[in-house]
């Protein structure tokens, strides 16, 4: 872990947190839009609020109240478009949250100290794609809490042990999922070969803990400390969303920082693929092994 607290001031993984909360700001009414809209292929847009409403309380009051009449906002106009003027709305809204996947994308390669080679087709189209994938892991998401939501309801008769145990299934399926995205952003947003899902595991859940230890500290210290509301005014919510995506891209770049070291330490391809020596990987953190350097064997 030193190394992980030594590297991330030589990475300036604060600046580059705010880099990408300022990206994913900005992309924060596409991404909601391409959401409601997806999930308004498949069922009524104008639920989706409503089967978000446990991940939205989640976050401090006065972005989840943005958030949700956003939300609101989105799916009025996304009941109204149909057939081709959906899918060009979902196009141009899938190409505007792919700003925030972009800047995740540059983090990443700072964090595993890569060099982007790639072109800006590939480039935007990956990002597209990593935008995409949360789309849909975000649409199971919501299903499953609303599916689980309504097995509570049934089961709420029986007792409140019935009820507790609905509820933690819930969160646990949301826990695998963020875990599971997050783990596929490591994967495949830095200009490397991949890394073997082993190596990103550790990482992904660690990046999601400390993400929701973040959310709940930052929620309370914003409604009971921090006083926005007098500093901002009427901007209060705006900068609680801002420093909530802070802190959120903070602990993701942290968890990249976990996976890179761990690479780094040994001497064991980790990348996908039949083994190569080390300097033929294709990833930096994986051609250096410090482990050998210092004389030890992993």
């Amino acid at each position: 872990m030193w190394r992980v607290w030594r590297n991330s001031g030589r990475h300036n993984v604060g600046l580059m947190a705010g880099g990408v909360a300022f990206y994913a700001f900005l992309s924060f009414v596409p991404l909601l839009g391409a959401l409601v809209m997806t999930y308004g292929l498949i069922a009524d847009p104008g639920v989706v609020a409503r089967h978000m409403q446990m991940i939205i309380d989640l976050v401090p009051a006065d972005a989840a109240k943005l958030i949700y009449d956003q939300l609101i906002s989105l799916t009025t106009t996304a009941a109204s478009k149909k057939g081709l003027g959906l899918l060009i709305a979902l196009a141009v809204s899938i190409y505007g949250a792919s700003r925030a996947s972009g800047g995740m994308m540059s983090a990443l390669n700072v964090i595993y100290e890569q060099e982007d080679r790639r072109s800006f087709i590939r480039a935007t189209l990956i990002s597209s794609a990593l935008i995409i994938g949360a789309i849909m892991i975000g649409i199971v998401g919501v299903l499953s809490a609303s599916m689980l939501g309504f097995v509570g309801d049934l089961v709420s008769g029986i007792g409140p042990l019935a009820a507790l145990v609905v509820r933690a299934t819930t969160w646990l399926i949301a826990a695998l999922l963020a875990s599971f995205t997050i783990g596929a952003m490591y994967r495949f947003a830095p200009d490397r070969s991949d890394a073997r899902w082993q190596w990103l595991s550790v990482g992904a859940l660690l990046a999601m803990f400390l993400w929701f230890l973040a959310t709940i500290g930052f929620g309370f210290y914003a409604a009971n400390f921090a006083g926005y509301d007098a500093t901002y005014g009427s901007l209060s919510a705006i900068v609680v969303l801002m420093m909530w995506l802070y802190i959120s891209a903070y602990a993701i770049l942290i968890g990249a920082l976990v996976n890179a070291e761990a690479e780094r330490q040994t001497a064991i391809d980790t990348t996908t693929g039949a083994v190569r020596p080390l300097g033929r990987r294709g990833a930096t953190v994986a051609d250096v092994s410090e482990a050998l350097q210092d004389g030890s064997h992993t």
